[in-house]
């Protein structure tokens, strides 16, 4: 028997609880212990809400807050890929694609594709809103490795060069926060907290 509407999106909302034990690798600000995909997306949410008046073009907050609080849901099923593992990397692309088709099947049609449909924007980065929200994405995780001394860059042995790659999407999609993230890895490097 077809399961109805409120059964699939009940189903799912169970499904996504999954997304508490996610971990990042990432600690809290506070340095205490590793930060779980749940608790980043709903930090970019309150970025997303705070912030918004320093995004340079129009943006639809709102949509900006459902980006942030799904762009991560694949990661139930892919896993989280640490942005700077390079072997981690190469597959990452079909792992997160496979684990899309999972996960959204178990939605209603309607809201399985404007979720899929939010998801794909904010990787590809091509709409003002999606600017916004992986440059909020950006900039959270490197405030963190500042305020735990370069913990994670510490783990991949991360070089500056890398920091500024990753960092890129805020020059365009928070362009106010850029001279931050400049200021952070200077400093880190004379802080010994990241590689030159």
């Amino acid at each position: 028997m077809e399961k109805s509407r409120l059964e699939r999106q009940m189903h799912f909302l169970i499904e996504i609880d999954q997304m508490k034990n996610v971990l990042r690798q990432t600690l809290l600000a506070d340095g205490s212990r590793r930060e779980s995909d749940a608790e980043h997306s709903w930090h970019l949410a309150m970025y997303a809400m705070l912030l918004a008046e320093y995004a340079p073009e129009p943006i639809d907050v709102n949509r900006v807050i459902q980006m942030v609080l799904v762009h991560d849901l694949i990661e139930i099923y892919a896993g989280d890929t640490f942005c700077y593992d390079l072997k981690g990397n190469q597959d990452k692309a079909e792992r997160e694609e496979a684990a899309a088709d999972k996960l959204y099947a178990l939605l209603p049609a309607d809201q399985a594709a404007e979720y899929r449909a939010l998801w794909e924007e904010f990787d590809r980065m091509d709409t003002a809103d999606s600017r916004f929200a992986a440059a909020l994405d950006r900039l959270q995780p490197i405030l963190n490795n500042y305020l735990t001394k370069g913990h994670t860059w510490k783990l991949g042995n991360v070089k500056s060069a890398q920091v500024y790659e990753r960092m890129a999407p805020i020059k365009n999609g928070l362009p106010e926060a850029w001279p931050i993230v400049e200021w952070i890895i200077k400093e880190s490097i004379e802080q010994g907290f990241l590689q030159p």
